[in-house]
């Protein structure tokens, strides 16, 4: 076969890549032997490209000969790093260019970047750096600009040939085809998560995107308030009104995540989050969870108040209600305005039971349901009546001797 009909089979198998669902790190890695099978010398070899998450701006994933591939993710910074802003690549996209190229050794060696400078005491000769771009649609415009960066090492004598360069950019394009089903994927899976939550995101990707789609289940239901919301907005300003709800969110939010829960709704300085029974999550275990997740909450809070005291910021409070039963999860609304959300009589109480937290000086309540299951928890404080309700309800409050600590020991 000769080397044109190899590049060509290269470029068929990542035609097929496309089509399917490739990981990037998996597919570059591969990419990578598969030049290297076809005598394209390449030793070394970065790709970065980005990605549209609340938290990662940018992965990159590093292949050397004979290892692994390493992959890294950098977090949104407000300001470049320093390794950045000296980096082949920065310049590249500054210039406006496509291709960089720099020898690294013999008489044509030209080593401008401290990069290159480790790269020719490591033994490579030569240096690539290619722009392939490529666009995604998305809405109110019609187009981004994006893309994927390539460096490309070798570590041959005499470096790369003109026919490898050729080679290489040939590849690097119809990768990018490639890269691009992979980034649009991700990027449509982390917009559905981020602002519809992992399960509901699920429903929706998998095509349940009609009204009424949605199951019925048990679920543990947990809804958390913001105290005295109003003053802290008319005293505040808007930046630190923001950082308060911020701070309050970290709490009561990330609590039920980081116990298995799911956030549904952020309803104006209320938390909606849902216990839902699964394969993975039983009865038992369902409350378990929520009631720990209460705990973590209010101590979380704690640690948080403490830093806003120290740094003459405002504390804030909250409530926390927890109950259980039979809940609607699925899609609610106008067909063209959808919402994904629960509903059902265990929602109602525990709204209504949050507004009981104030009346009786506790920051969190449940139901008996919730204290049967995990009664070390939760002591009763008796019977109660809820807005709308005829029989009172029987209601308990976390042990004010039960820490968080002891509670996961």
């Amino acid at each position: 076969m000769s080397h044109a009909a190899m590049i060509t089979s290269v470029e068929d198998w990542l035609t097929d890549q496309a089509l399917g669902s490739p990981s990037i790190a998996t597919m570059y890695r591969e990419v990578c032997v598969r030049l290297s099978v076809i005598g394209i010398p390449i030793a070394r070899s970065m790709i970065t490209w980005p990605i549209l998450h609340p938290l990662i701006k940018i992965e990159t994933a590093l292949w050397r000969r004979d290892q692994n591939v390493v992959l890294e993710q950098y977090p949104h910074r407000e300001k470049e790093s320093e390794e950045w802003q000296r980096s082949p690549l920065k310049h590249l996209l500054d210039a406006g260019q496509v291709l960089m190229r720099r020898r690294l050794s013999g008489p044509e060696a030209l080593i401008d970047f401290p990069l290159l400078a480790d790269l020719a005491e490591q033994g490579y000769t030569d240096y690539l750096a290619m722009v392939t771009e490529f666009t995604v649609p998305r809405m109110g415009k019609d187009q981004h600009e994006t893309g994927i960066l390539i460096s490309w090492a070798s570590d041959r004598p005499s470096g790369f040939s003109d026919e490898d360069i050729i080679a290489l950019r040939r590849i690097q394009r119809g990768f990018a085809v490639a890269c691009r089903t992979v980034i649009q994927a991700r990027i449509a899976n982390n917009i559905t998560e981020t602002y519809l939550g992992r399960h509901a995101a699920e429903q929706v990707l998998a095509g349940n995107i009609r009204r009424g789609d949605g199951i019925t289940t048990k679920a543990v239901i947990l809804y958390s308030d913001l105290r005295d919301s109003t003053k802290l907005a008319e005293t505040l300003d808007h930046d630190d009104y923001l950082a308060l709800l911020n701070d309050y969110y970290e709490c009561s939010a990330s609590a039920a995540i980081d116990a298995g829960g799911e956030v549904l709704a952020f309803i104006g300085d209320a938390v909606l989050s849902v216990f839902a029974l699964s394969e993975t999550m039983v009865y038992e275990d369902a409350i378990r969870a929520a009631s720990l997740s209460v705990q973590d909450a209010i101590a979380r809070g704690d640690a948080v108040n403490r830093t806003r005291r120290e740094t003459g910021l405002a504390p804030f409070r909250f409530g926390v209600s927890a109950s259980v039963g039979e809940v609607m999860l699925g899609n609610i609304g106008v067909p063209t305005r959808l919402t994904f959300s629960v509903i059902g009589p265990a929602v109602n109480a525990a709204a209504r039971i949050e507004k009981l937290t104030k009346t009786v000086g506790a920051q969190a309540l449940a139901t008996a349901a919730i204290a049967a299951v995990f009664p070390d928890c939760w002591q009763s404080i008796g019977p109660h009546r809820l807005d709308g309700m005829a029989t009172p309800v029987e209601l308990y409050r976390l042990r004010e001797d039960m820490s968080y600590q002891a509670a996961v020991a």
